[in-house]
């Protein structure tokens, strides 16, 4: 330990830390631009500058040596932390009312915090990327934090962006869809400003709503309801979800579905294809196909290896086939009146429903997907009371879910679920213990085997696309020994998608994955191929896993990218 004072408190912090850590441990917030808690010290924006021993230095690279005294507020540490505030504000654009992260943008909270009044403005006009369906990108409004490129080459070991003379830019200033960017978004949660955003589509939703020629229903992926709660105010995981189905009703969708429905599905299809693999030497180890930046991952870099993949959809797409078919059929409504809109953690979600073979119902599967960041927009614009909403029931036949479908939203989750209900199925005994807690946890790879009446099972998840590169080295030099992977494409898996609520920390990602559990742990079904509505989709529509009706609109094909 080492000893220092900071405003003239001692404190005692492990010798490596920063003075930042340090002034945090004795009680002082130190304000900074580029730092961030789960990535590596930047020391780019100066604000964060602290009087030690009387030298100015910042507070985020310094490591603390005994006999430091450290002064955080001296009017000449103030002067300095304005200057280079200053700096940036200089070039940045002053369009707050027109931006996405308005009352959200670490830049406007510090400026705030700071009380910049006034300052020299000449700001930085280039042009915005709107390439990509998923995600824009504004470079004029870039701070140079530089947290976006660590991200995408470091953790998730993309690679679609780099630093040229201190600046980051796309690879060689190419367009974002020209890239090898896989639409996920962890670029945009990291980014302390609305440099990088989602591609907001509120107002399409808007209109759609609008349109009385329009039946517009909705599905809500499992990470939505315990991130959302963060955008209203509410403790991570604390909104009841039938007072959240409420609150959709009032935005104005005429039903309101689960996408654990189809999770649940995904894993009855998912869960025999995989002991179809098994029995008749199919390609192995497969992988999972529910996580859309990981399916593009796959396609960019590992094309040859895409056999390994599992063809089944996503739960979205899943959904968005049968609410145009089944759903529709059993309602008597026309599917071209049908506006499909679902609710997702993902902003590649956004690309995923645009693919061209996401439309086996004859027309587009899922016509709109908002992120969380959105829907936590459009209820603050609805201004309702949460507390005082009357509670609602989700609707029939695409609503019911098990606690199987909820744990889709934390990495390790299809697994879990996955093992619940093979288990059941290859044994013929019932699981009494449903709990496969060696797949669970944030670690980036997690292993477990599983004994099948004699067979072993031998599992790995992936959690984030830098795990999941090393998992598919492994299996293009021949060398993995599983039968099973689930990949994840965002760190934490959905609870740390990239349309989730910013932050999204690790520590606060471990808050939505418990919420998670304890969602699953208070459900009286939660084995998949329980779930009610799923056994009656199969007897009057799709009538076994893998049949015909079942390929038709519940699988498909991944290809190459040409990146």
């Amino acid at each position: 330990m080492v000893t220092i004072k900071v405003n003239g408190f001692e404190t005692s912090v492990p010798e490596g830390s920063t003075v930042m850590q340090a002034a945090a441990a004795a009680g002082f917030m130190i304000p900074s631009l580029c730092s961030h808690p789960d990535l590596q010290v930047k020391d780019n924006c100066k604000v964060c500058v602290v009087d030690v021993n009387g030298e100015i230095k910042t507070a985020c690279s310094e490591v603390v040596a005994p006999g430091m005294e450290v002064k955080t507020n001296t009017p000449r540490v103030i002067a300095e932390k304005r200057n280079n505030l200053k700096k940036i504000l200089k070039v940045h654009p002053q369009d707050c009312l027109n931006c996405a992260r308005n009352q959200n943008c670490e830049l406007q909270t510090l400026a705030g915090t700071l009380i910049i009044r006034s300052f020299e403005h000449k700001p930085l006009k280039l042009p915005q990327d709107r390439s990509t369906p998923s995600i824009v990108r504004d470079p004029s409004k870039c701070t140079l934090c530089l947290r976006c490129v660590e991200m995408c080459n470091d953790v998730q070991t993309v690679g679609a962006l780099e630093i040229k003379n201190g600046v980051p830019q796309t690879i060689d200033g190419k367009a974002l869809i020209e890239t090898k960017c896989v639409m996920c978004g962890q670029c945009a949660l990291v980014c302390p400003v609305g440099a990088i955003i989602e591609n907001e589509e509120v107002e399409e939703f808007l209109a759609a709503v609008a349109d009385p020629e329009k039946i517009v229903i909705t599905q809500i992926a499992p990470a939505v309801r315990v991130a959302v709660a963060e955008e209203l105010g509410i403790t991570t995981g604390a909104l009841d979800m039938l007072n959240f189905v409420a609150g959709l009703r009032q935005l104005g969708f005429d039903y309101v579905f689960h996408t654990n429905f189809t999770a649940d599905l995904t894993i009855l299809e998912e869960g025999n294809e995989l002991l179809k693999r098994l029995k008749e030497g199919g390609t192995l180890p497969m992988l999972t196909s529910c996580s859309p930046g990981w399916i593009n991952f796959i396609e960019t870099f590992y094309p040859d290896q895409l056999d390994h993949l599992s063809t089944c959809k996503s739960p979205q797409q899943m959904f968005g086939a049968l609410a145009k078919t089944y759903w529709a059929e059993k309602m008597g409504i026309d599917p071209a009146k049908i506006y499909s809109v679902s609710i997702m953690p993902c902003t590649a979600k956004k690309f995923e429903a645009q693919r061209p073979e996401m439309n086996a119902s004859g027309f587009r599967d899922v016509d709109l997907v908002l992120t969380t960041r959105e829907v936590g927009k459009l209820f603050r614009m609805g201004g309702a009371y949460w507390d005082k909403l009357e509670p609602s029931n989700f609707d029939s036949l695409l609503g019911a879910y098990t606690g199987a479908g909820v744990i889709f939203g934390a990495s390790g989750g299809v697994m879990e679920a996955a093992l619940r209900t093979v288990y059941e199925v290859v044994t013929g005994q019932t699981l009494e213990d449903v709990n496969f807690t060696g797949v669970r946890g944030f670690e980036s790879m997690k292993k477990a085997e599983v004994d099948l009446s004699g067979t072993k099972v031998k599992v790995a998840v992936a959690n984030s696309l830098g795990a999941a590169r090393k998992i598919m080295d492994e299996i293009k030099a021949g060398t993995s020994p599983y039968h099973f992977i689930e990949v994840m494409c965002c760190p934490g898996g959905c609870i740390g998608g990239g349309g989730q609520p910013i932050p999204s920390t690790i520590a606060k990602k471990k808050e939505r994955i418990e919420a998670i559990y304890v969602e699953d742990e208070g459900l009286p079904l939660r084995k998949s191929h329980d779930n009610p509505e799923v056994k009656k989709l199969y007897e009057d529509f799709l009538k076994e896993p893998l049949g015909h009706k079942s390929h038709e609109l519940l699988h498909t094909h991944y290809h190459p990218s040409g990146k």
